[in-house]
Order: C-alpha cells, then sequence, then structure tokens
C-alpha cells in the first residue's frame, strides 16, 4: 500500500490545460507533499449527467490522492447543453495529453497516467480508456497520447442508450442515433488490451442500475482484460458523497493504482499459488 505523505498537498486552480475554438479548458492541479519527480498522475473526472456538475464535486479525491503520492488534475469538460457527444470525451482526452506533455515539469511519469470519475464522469473515464478512433478532438497537443495506464469508475454508465427526453437525448444532441449511442458506449471497447479497471458501485442504484457495472465486468473478464468490480450492499447512487464511503472508495482506488501502474505486482498467496 502506497505511505500516506504528510505535509501540505499544494493546490493549482484554473489551470489552463485545453482549448476549445475560443474556450478554455480549465482543471484543479494537486501536487504531493515534497514535490518529487516520476509521480503517477491520474485525472479526476465530475460527474452530473453530463449536463451539470462541476469539477470541484471530486476535489476531495484530487486532495487525497495528492496525499498518497498522485499528481492530480480534476478536469472540466463541455456539458451536454453547451456541445453534444464527443465534445465531453475529446475534453477529456485534452486533459491526458496536457498531463502527458507536461509529464517532466509535473514531476509525472507518463506511463503512469491514470483516470478516476464518478457516474457520467466514470462513463467518460471508461472512454478514455478504450481505444476509440477519430474521437481525440483538437483541445491541445495534438501528437501526445491520451492512453492511461489504469481506470476507476464509481457507479458508471456502460451502455449508452439512445433514448427521447433522457439524459443520453441530451448527451447525443441532435443528430442522435443508435450508432452514436454504441459509440459512446464503453462496454463496447472491452477487449483484452483494455486498462486494467477497477468499478464500483452501489447495489441499491436507482439511477444508474448496478447491472450496468456488472455486465462491464463480465464483459472486460471474458476479454481477458484485467477488471475488479466491489460492490457496497444498500448503497444507492453517490454514496461516496458521504465521508466514510468517499474513503472506503479512495482506499480502493490508491491500492488498485498501486497494484496494477505504481508497483505493479501479482496476488501471492503462500501454499495457495506460491
Amino acid at each position: 500500500m502506497l505511505p500516506l505523505l504528510t505535509g501540505k498537498v499544494i493546490i493549482e486552480n484554473d489551470v489552463v490545460f485545453g482549448t476549445t475554438g475560443k474556450r478554455e479548458l480549465k482543471g484543479d492541479l494537486f501536487h504531493p507533499p515534497g514535490g518529487g519527480a516520476q509521480r503517477p498522475g491520474v485525472v479526476i473526472i465530475h460527474g452530473g449527467g453530463w449536463f451539470s456538475g462541476d469539477r470541484s464535486q471530486l476535489r476531495y479525491y484530487g486532495i487525497q490522492l495528492a496525499r498518497y503520492g498522485f499528481v492530480g488534475l480534476t478536469c472540466e469538460y463541455r456539458l451536454s447543453g453547451e456541445a453534444p457527444w464527443p465534445a465531453q470525451l475529446q475534453d477529456v482526452k485534452a486533459a491526458a495529453r496536457w498531463m502527458r506533455a507536461k509529464a517532466a515539469e509535473l514531476g509525472v511519469d507518463e506511463k503512469k497516467i491514470c483516470v478516476t470519475g464518478n457516474s457520467a464522469g466514470a462513463h467518460l473515464a471508461l472512454m478514455l480508456g478504450a481505444r476509440t478512433e477519430g474521437l481525440e478532438g483538437e483541445g491541445g497537443n495534438p501528437g501526445v497520447g491520451s492512453q492511461v495506464a489504469a481506470v476507476s469508475a464509481i457507479y458508471p454508465p456502460t451502455k449508452i442508450r439512445f433514448r427521447k427526453n433522457e439524459v443520453e437525448d441530451k448527451l447525443l444532441g441532435p443528430e442522435g442515433s443508435e450508432a452514436l449511442a454504441a459509440q459512446a458506449s464503453p462496454i463496447r471497447y472491452a477487449e483484452k488490451g483494455f486498462p486494467p479497471t477497477l468499478l464500483i458501485h452501489g447495489n441499491a442504484d436507482m439511477i444508474v442500475p448496478p447491472s450496468e457495472s456488472f455486465r462491464m465486468y463480465q464483459v472486460l473478464k471474458e476479454a481477458g482484460a484485467e477488471v475488479e468490480l466491489h460492490v457496497f450492499d444498500g448503497a444507492p447512487h453517490a454514496f461516496d458523497s458521504l465521508p466514510e464511503f468517499a474513503k472506503m472508495c479512495l482506499m480502493l482506488i490508491v491500492f488498485f493504482f498501486d497494484r496494477k501502474v505504481v508497483h505493479p505486482r501479482p496476488v501471492i498467496v503462500p501454499g495457495i499459488n506460491g
């Protein structure tokens, strides 16, 4: 387990990580106590049904992940009322490219950039992990890769449905179609090369059914990808807004990223498999 660092987390607010047209894309940057080089990085993506919310929602994760040695970036993205799909994915890809392009300056190991998100942000986190064609966008740092080393997704929508007068309809916009919904569905991209993925869900979620994570887990597992699923009994949507659950989710994320990216290692139990 990564050690908890002592000292003060340094926060830079309103960092511009990209542009789209004349619109600046901003995030808040969280530096671990003591600085250092070759730190793991993490892009942190807020939820809100793609039509609401802002990066301040996951400030807790930015601060706490920095205390475990991660350089964190809570990023904004264009909401569906401003621009339809795939603008949201293009903007979070711009955030990942920016972190990789600035890796030396930020003290980040460019091979150890991860992503975490909640709800709609978890959907975008999974899409950032997917290998997509033609969805990179023009948010800045062209030619720099937006790939991530691992994904954490807390109560994620994994299959987008083309339904009128629903949040998915707002996401897809006036050009919405079944084909566009499929393009926006993380489950479509499950393959052996998908980054190690942590899925977290409550089994009392009435907004994003837990079956979204169950199915994503099954499909990734069948494809041969590395995936874990953690289910909280009786927990509704947004359960990690409660401090004790936020701490539990944080520990799961830190432990997963440590085992899969920071210090990769198998699970060896003496007398069982080693």
